[in-house]
């Protein structure tokens, strides 16, 4: 795809692509910060409901259903898991914080 590109066109592309990665950047963080506003959400619900900030094993739900969708996109699992256990974590750390 990119062989045989002369410099400048390739220079043009890089620039197209790097704007691309910048935005893709903003909207994972901003679904992220979506899903902690749901965080909150769904502290003032478990509390309504009587049940336990945490949720060891929905989390683990979480986690499994992350690492199945990226097998299945065939991104790599392991980096996937990691990632959604430190977005895992920003999200129970909000929840214990409004206890």
């Amino acid at each position: 795809m990119t062989d045989n590109i002369e410099p400048s066109a390739a220079l043009a592309q890089l620039g197209a692509c790097r704007q691309d990665l910048e935005r893709l950047d903003r909207e994972i963080i901003t679904l992220i910060g979506q899903r902690l506003t749901l965080a909150r959400t769904t502290t003032a619900l478990k509390r309504a409901a009587d049940l336990p900030v945490l949720d060891p094993q929905r989390e683990a739900v979480v986690i499994r259903n992350a690492v199945s969708h990226a097998r299945k996109l065939r991104v790599p699992e392991e980096p996937v898991r990691e990632i959604f256990w430190h977005i895992v974590g920003m999200s129970r750390r909000i929840q214990e914080e409004a206890e």
